[in-house]
């Protein structure tokens, strides 16, 4: 049995580590990305996704679950559309055709390589979304698993199951008040096929990109949306039926408010049947070993847990005595007006940078957007992340190492940096000190622990995963720029934005700038 930080260091990345990994793919043995229920109904909306028109920078730019942009009158609107909530959270948006050494070594012509909504570590896609709703447009009540390969639903249950989750996560306001209340897991086996034990962090990390453009989605279309990190696991895995060895329950999302939901039903245990996701399946320990001890028991667990965070940053630190840089976002008037769901079909990954400066606005306002905070359902202060910055080509930045602060748009100058430690800091890949700037969230993991217990290393996690789904949308929402989360040796960050980081380690990091040309 591990505890979140025994596991955090164990499944840090290290140079020796690295070299020493004698670890390789066994690509014959590759995991499926999508599950197939093999004899479940399958429910297609009538209607085509219909993304709202918000520019997504007035979309990303909320820490409150009430919206603070989209239609004047949202209850004109009628129910949330979950239909375009799952596709433009985790639907395809393009596919391409492949070809090259690797398919010749796999000894076909081509593949198809479908790309998703948000961005997965590898495009392993091990995040599944599922719906359970009351009468919601043309969804009865029931629980649904969004299948995006064929962009239709598969029907676990059919029933108002609301109250279920509303009493699991301890009576919520959200969630007891939501017309559809959606759960992300992880199929670990899925990610855990490259990424071994470390897919605990990524299933924060790549929920939190979903649920990034699950929530510019639903607060574009002016509907009241957050995160609930706190809830009792084992009615949720009941309710889905799903084993937690295999797939596990990783936050709740309510979209929308209107009457209370219903009191919750029992639950007659389901076992649906999936096609096996290939041919051996390797088992990671750790992972549902860490999940398993972060979970909840029940309503009142959750509440208590809620009251240990209150009024907290517990993974942030005041600010210091650096040189001062003051940055200036552009206002909503002048912002780019890229809708939501444009920029999420726009967003990439890019694989080269080029060399050119970004300008200091662009910057500011990337920053300002995607960084001010997630809403959850923790009453505290900004949060439980730090954000640090490797600048190389910004417009009116000197290059070096700085701890911004959101909310001031102020950069602190902590130290210097470069292209090549830039690299170096992320698994010796050059590519990121090409980018114009290195955006990376830091926790104090120690401190979290001890006031939230294994279950804050998952929100400290999944924060870091949300600030980097935004922090794609809020790149993608300009012209000419591009971005990727990347992943780097946790000791080294750390030790190179010392003493100003000391005691912190990095959730997640993305890299931004202008594209090769």
């Amino acid at each position: 049995m591990v505890d979140a930080r025994e596991y955090h260091e164990r499944t840090k990345h290290t140079p020796r580590e690295l070299r020493g990994s004698d670890f390789r793919l066994d690509r014959s043995n590759k995991p499926r990305p999508y599950k197939i229920y093999e004899d479940l109904a399958r429910f297609v909306p009538p209607t085509s996704v219909d993304p709202p028109d918000e520019p997504v920078l007035s979309a990303l730019a909320q820490r409150r679950p009430e919206p603070m942009c989209g239609p004047d009158d949202p209850g004109d609107a009628g129910d949330p559309d979950v239909y375009t909530l799952c596709h433009f959270a985790t639907g395809v948006t393009k596919e391409l055709e492949r070809e090259g050494e690797i398919m010749e070594a796999l000894e076909q012509d081509r593949e198809t390589v479908r790309f998703r909504a948000a961005s997965c570590t590898g495009k392993l896609y091990h995040v599944d979304l599922y719906a359970v709703t009351g009468e919601c447009g043309a969804f009865d009540p029931g629980v649904y698993h969004f299948d995006p390969h064929a962009g239709g639903f598969d029907v676990l249950r059919e029933g108002d199951y609301r109250g279920v989750l509303a009493e699991a996560a301890g009576n919520h306001g959200g969630v007891a008040t939501a017309p559809v209340t959606f759960v992300a897991t992880s199929e670990w086996w899925r990610n855990a096929w490259k990424y071994r034990a470390r897919t605990y962090r990524h299933a924060f990390w790549d929920s939190g990109t979903i649920l990034a453009n699950l929530l510019a989605v639903a607060h574009a279309a002016g509907r009241r949306a957050s995160v609930v990190a706190g809830f009792a696991d084992d009615p949720v895995t009941g309710l889905l039926g799903v084993d937690p060895e295999e797939e596990a329950p990783l936050e709740l999302v309510p979209v929308g408010s209107g009457a209370p939901v219903p009191d919750a039903p029992s639950i007659d245990p389901i076992d649906p049947a999936e096609a096996p996701l290939s041919e051996a399946p390797v088992d990671y320990p750790l992972v549902p070993d860490a999940w398993r001890q972060s979970t909840l028991p029940d309503g009142d667990a959750v509440r208590a847990w809620r009251e240990r965070g209150d009024g907290a940053d517990l993974g942030t630190s005041a600010p210091g005595d650096g040189e001062r840089v003051e940055l200036d976002p552009v206002d909503a008037a002048t912002a780019s007006a890229r809708p939501v769901g444009a920029t999420i079909e726009r967003r990439g990954s890019l694989r080269e940078f080029g060399h050119d400066p970004v300008s200091e606005r662009k910057f500011a306002t990337i920053l300002d957007r995607a960084l001010r905070g997630v809403p959850t359902d923790l009453a505290r202060g900004r949060g439980l992340l730090d954000c640090y910055c490797l600048v190389h080509a910004v417009e009116g930045v000197d290059p070096g190492a700085y701890r911004y602060h959101p909310g001031a748009n102020v950069l602190e100058r902590i130290g210097e940096t470069d292209r090549e430690t830039a690299g170096r800091l992320a698994l010796d890949q050059p590519v990121v000190g090409d980018a114009a700037a290195n955006v990376y969230l830091l926790t104090d993991v120690e401190r979290v622990v001890e006031h939230l217990g294994n279950r804050g290393y998952r929100l400290a996690q999944l924060e870091g995963g949300v600030a980097l789904g935004r922090l794609y949308l809020a790149t993608y929402a300009h012209l000419g720029l591009g971005g990727r989360g990347f992943t780097f040796y946790d000791d080294l960050v750390t030790d190179h934005l010392s003493p100003r980081a000391a005691g912190r380690t990095p959730m997640t990091m993305f890299a931004f700038g202008k594209a090769e040309t």
